[in-house]
């Protein structure tokens, strides 16, 4: 049922940018292939099927420091729940994928704070800008880039509505000029992704419109869109019998996908917590499609090969709170917002809200007291 607004909705358009992420979108082939460039076929499948699965392409040195780094996040989490007597005791004798699930189990929601970080955490920052990785993401948008603002830890721990991601179009998360952006992501596992533990299904060519589908929210109890199977058969071209592709991959590979590409992870039956990360990357000219709150961070420059990063300014903006903020019009409690365990954002003024939540609901109060301020 229709609950909020009327119409046509911000995010609906009847454009299409076909040639802006098919095989029309493909660079000319460097004359010299850098460390960890993939094949001109692959480069090819990425442009034509709108996503690849590439193994064995860190080595698990590499990221190591990044489940050092994960386990940190928990304990402080632990610690600061503890000190709160939000929850009994700090399950340290827990290990990486099942420490926070216990956590979790004491205070619901504490995998949505886990999730909610501000400044990157430096071993994050050394795998956004592998040399490797950055040279791959190089193939697809030139030498030109910058990282896009919209990163996320996934924490999915088993049996939980809100780590399983429905069907969604990334585009439907952020603003309408990344409807003709080309944002490259890389959803780089910790754990071996499996069909049990809740890997990726992405469908196949339905980036090949240009289009943008109408999306919904917000599902279940979650905070997501939702893009429904008919719109994607009836708006993306997509025969889900034959599109849908099931993606495992294993510790040390990536996913490698567009930012049209409809996709959704599958729930965790498993036992153990699915550890991932998602990486976007965007050309450096390009704005960073986040409603001007926060910007990207450059990582590499065609006119500066010496060049280094500055993550200053790009550490200073917190994602989670800046998007409060703007639902807001307002400053907002850091008190409040060290346990909330709910998560608003733009988004949520693009879609037809069909699915009421405590998400939701918080949105509205949100969208309420900022009419009452203007």
């Amino acid at each position: 049922r229709r609950v909020h607004g009327a119409g046509r909705y911000p995010g609906y358009t009847e454009e299409a940018f076909p040639e802006l992420f098919d095989s029309r979108a493909m660079l000319p082939r460097p004359l010299e292939k850098k460390e960890g460039q993939l094949s001109e076929e692959l480069i090819r499948k990425y442009f034509e099927d709108g996503y690849i699965i590439i193994e064995d392409f860190f080595r698990q040195e590499e990221l190591q420091p990044m489940r050092d780094s994960i386990n940190q996040i928990v304990d402080d989490l632990a610690r600061k729940l503890h000190k709160a007597m939000k929850i009994s005791r700090l399950y340290d004798e827990f290990g990486f994928t099942e420490r926070l699930t216990r956590i979790e189990e004491d205070f619901p929601g504490s995998n949505i704070i886990c999730s909610k970080l501000g400044a990157v955490p430096n071993a994050f920052k050394d795998l956004w800008t592998n040399e490797r990785l950055l040279n791959v993401i190089e193939q697809l948008i030139g030498p030109d880039i910058s990282g896009n603002p919209a990163w996320n830890l996934r924490t999915k721990v088993p049996r939980n509505v809100v780590t399983t991601v429905p069907w969604h179009q990334d585009v439907s998360y952020l603003d309408n000029d990344t409807y003709k952006m080309l944002i490259p992501t890389a959803w780089i596992p910790f754990v071996d992704a499996t069909e049990e533990n809740g890997c990726l299904e992405i469908a196949k060519g339905g980036h090949r419109t240009g289009r943008v589908a109408t999306h919904q929210c917000c599902h279940g109890g979650t905070f997501y869109t939702i893009l429904e199977e008919a719109e994607m058969e009836r708006t993306l071209d997509i025969d889900l019998e034959k599109d849908r592709r099931t993606c495992p991959v294993k510790c040390g590979g990536m996913v490698l996908f567009n930012n049209l590409i409809p996709h959704r992870s599958l729930p965790n039956v498993s036992e153990g917590i699915r550890w991932s990360l998602d990486l976007r990357w965007q050309r450096a000219s390009d704005p960073a499609g986040l409603w001007g709150l926060k910007g990207g961070v450059q990582m590499r420059s065609s006119t500066d090969p010496d060049f280094k990063v500055d993550w200053s300014e790009f550490d200073a903006v917190n994602r989670h709170i800046v998007q409060t903020e703007y639902m807001k019009g307002d400053k907002t409690d850091l008190e409040e917002e060290e346990f909330d365990t709910t998560i608003q954002g733009p988004w949520m003024k693009k879609w037809e809200i069909v699915h009421m939540n405590h998400h939701v609901t918080r949105f509205l109060q949100l969208e309420e007291a900022a009419k009452g301020k203007s």
